[in-house]
């Protein structure tokens, strides 16, 4: 999970924070990020996944408007905007049906480990998209990446083809986060960071909602099923992408992004203590490839004069 940089010119530099604040706001969001996989899995089985993510996204929009009311609007150009679909439908749209669907097969820590893979998809579409080199190390990360996810797939569950058909699920919401980090770094060069997810949200919400036919009767019945949307909606979403924002402004960039291996864990033990979920040992050996892999596609190869 990544969030963008431009929070840091827009909120400004003026006096540095209590050294403990960015690490305090990382920590929350590495909570809150995990505590949405849990919850997703909890009710996975009783929401649809388009009532999950419409209702989610539709909720962090709410939340953020105030933020976007007080920035002021910049009009998006056709290319713009063109982004702005592509990553609201991919990012936020598809990947909230495919992880939601796909917890219906997985256990949390799982599908945690497997979104882990986000950042090799996002090197391999940078090479043709941005021109970057395929060198020998993203090769050799790649393929470690999604061995590691193989390894996942043959462990993660006693039933096999709902395994496999999980995996599958939550392997296309990570490439859909690949395709919004990659919009993303064209949007922000011009447009505010809380602008582009609010339209995200928006547009995410408008792909969940042909699938959530159930949503109407969740808000009206106002059951657990809501509070739990409420939740992913203002703290894993609204929250959660607000206080990672802060941590970046204040801390370097490439060691906060490497924090984020630590969710699988963390959500791994939030589903331990409060639904009594473990993943198979295997996954963890899975986990642990596709995170090295990730590593090894962030080493530069030597320039030689």
């Amino acid at each position: 999970m990544t969030t963008t940089t431009d929070d840091a010119r827009d909120t400004g530099t003026t006096s540095a924070p209590a050294t403990w604040l960015p690490l305090a706001a990382c920590g929350v969001t590495l909570v809150m990020w995990a505590s949405a996989f849990v919850v997703i899995r909890h009710v996975a089985h009783d929401v649809s996944p388009g009532a999950l993510g419409a209702g989610r996204l539709l909720v962090a929009a709410l939340v953020v408007l105030p933020l976007v009311l007080r920035k002021g609007w910049v009009a998006p150009t056709p290319r713009e905007w063109g982004l702005l679909a592509l990553g609201g439908v991919g990012w936020f749209g598809i990947y909230n049906l495919a992880l939601n669907a796909g917890e219906r097969h997985v256990d949390a820590g799982t599908a945690a480990m497997i979104i882990q893979i986000g950042p090799v998809i996002v090197a391999l579409l940078a090479v043709p998209l941005f021109g970057e080199r395929m060198h020998a190390w993203l090769l050799a990360g790649m393929l470690v990446g999604f061995a590691g996810v193989a390894v996942i797939a043959r462990g993660s569950t006693t039933d096999a083809d709902a395994s496999l058909l999980g995996v599958v699920l939550v392997l296309v919401a990570a490439a859909m986060y690949a395709v919004g980090v990659l919009t993303q770094k064209v949007l922000l060069r011009r447009i505010p960071s809380v602008q582009v997810v609010f339209v995200s949200f928006l547009m995410g919400a408008a792909t969940c909602l042909p699938f959530a036919s159930d949503l109407p009767s969740i808000v009206t019945e106002g059951g657990a099923e809501l509070w739990w949307i409420v939740y992913l909606g203002v703290l894993p979403t609204a929250v959660a992408f607000t206080t990672w924002a802060y941590a970046l402004t204040h801390t370097d960039a490439g060691k906060l992004s490497l924090t984020t291996f630590l969710v699988p864990g963390i959500a791994t033990v939030i589903a331990w203590l409060l639904i009594d979920e473990v993943p198979p040992s295997l996954t963890f050996l899975g986990g642990a490839l596709a995170i090295v892999g990730v590593l090894m596609t962030r080493r530069k190869p030597v320039v030689r004069a």
